[in-house]
């Protein structure tokens, strides 16, 4: 529940060992188990912690046969897309055109099931056909992390210890209620499941077993009771029916950016009153006090975050993760792209020039990925490439210059 499902592209297959060095997952030996005498030592004394909560002996033996230090889920723990990009890249990344045909394309398919967990919990269809897109891509981006594993790992780092320890006994105790197996417990790094992406301790008090078959069944290619469970969080968490979670706004140019903020909230009527509208000019509507979140400032798209704003925002406490969502269950309901357009960014180029310079460097045989906009690490491998075979200095940075010399100018 708190992974982008363009962070979870980067996950990688994972099987732990025990006493050995075992490579987590023939398909990628990128990320591997390491001896970590620190962390079998955690593992011990959490044993005794395990049982005072409630775990018997024999689910902690069956759920931690095998457990191991996984130092690839530190490196994604301090590297979350939603937290490192601008809010015009996260929508360029989980809100693409391709993303919006395919969210169309799934909604439509799983209309069914979508319309009556709408029906029961109050949470708008193409909500829910967003969080599953960005959340696991429609259930092929599930991941394949042992999850008792990694939340064992960043319980242990002790970043969030608390945190993850708590997921961790969470995960012990779903395998000792037997709802799944922990050869079947796999999730993100982060030990997110299924196809709406459920921690542990959410999956335990927010779980639904939708058609009362007797399972809260989320690691099967039946999205029901993932959609379900996290329809059932977000109304729990007061979403209100009918109302939205937010939309594109215009600012005006002499706009105080500093008024912006999600924890700077405000009456309707206060920003209208400070010439806040729609793209079209027409009056933002009413929806009790909100805030605007204003990424690049006057002149620039900004947004109106309205109470059901900060309802997602506990799927994943993200600015972006928020707009993004919501930005793509308005696409995927047919809405328009966005009508505002973003200026360039620090280095003083566009979407479009970056996009441009992506679609260049391919053509000059430097791989740079999906021309996206996004200058990730793939673009900044193939400008050194090109920057290399040209005899140019050496930075992986995009620039008006680089533009300029690709373009031939």
């Amino acid at each position: 529940m708190n992974l982008s499902r363009r962070s979870a592209l980067t996950l990688l297959t994972a099987t732990a060992g025990a006493a050995c060095v075992p490579t987590l997952g023939a398909q990628n030996s990128a990320v591997r188990a390491e001896p970590n005498a620190a962390f079998d030592s955690w593992i011990d004394a959490f044993r005794g912690r395990a049982r005072a909560a409630g775990i018997s002996d024999r689910a902690l033996t069956q759920g931690l046969r095998g457990v191991g230090f996984l130092p690839g889920v530190i490196e994604r723990d301090r590297n979350q897309t939603e937290f490192q990009r601008t809010t015009e890249d996260y929508l360029a990344i989980v809100a693409s055109e391709e993303d919006v045909a395919l969210g169309r394309r799934k909604y439509q398919s799983a209309r069914r099931v979508l319309a009556e967990v709408e029906a029961r919990y109050g949470v708008q269809a193409s909500v829910m056909a967003s969080i599953w897109g960005v959340e696991s891509r429609y259930g092929t981006l599930m991941g394949d992390f042992p999850v008792i594993s990694s939340v064992a790992t960043l319980a242990f780092d002790g970043r969030r210890g608390r945190f993850f320890e708590a997921q961790l006994i969470a995960a012990l105790r779903i395998i000792q209620n037997g709802d799944t197996t922990p050869n079947r417990m796999v999730g993100s790094w982060a030990g997110a499941m299924g196809h709406t992406q459920l921690i542990p301790t959410t999956y335990e008090e927010y779980g639904v077993d939708f058609r009362g078959d007797g399972r809260r069944e989320i690691w099967t290619a039946d999205p029901t009771d993932g959609l379900a469970s996290t329809a059932n969080y977000l109304a729990r968490f007061g979403w209100r029916r009918d109302e939205p979670w937010g939309m594109e706004v215009r600012l005006p140019e002499t706009f105080d950016r500093a008024a912006t903020g999600r924890r700077r909230r405000r009456f309707v009527s206060a920003w209208r009153g400070l010439g806040v509208t729609r793209p079209d000019g027409s009056a933002i509507p009413d929806f009790g006090e909100a805030a605007l979140h204003a990424p690049g400032g006057a002149g620039d798209p900004g947004f109106i975050l309205y109470h059901n704003f900060n309802v997602i925002l506990r799927y994943n406490l993200s600015t972006n993760y928020g707009v993004g969502v919501g930005f793509l269950a308005d696409r995927i309901a047919g809405a328009p792209p966005l009508q505002g357009v973003f200026g360039p960014d620090e280095t003083g180029l566009t979407q479009a020039e970056r996009r441009e310079i992506q679609r260049l460097l391919g053509a000059a045989g430097h791989d740079a990925g999906t021309p996206d906009g996004v200058i990730g690490w793939r673009t900044e491998e193939a400008i050194r490439a090109y920057q290399r075979a040209q005899g140019l200095p050496v930075d992986g940075r995009a620039s008006p210059s680089l533009l300029a010399r690709l373009s031939g100018r």
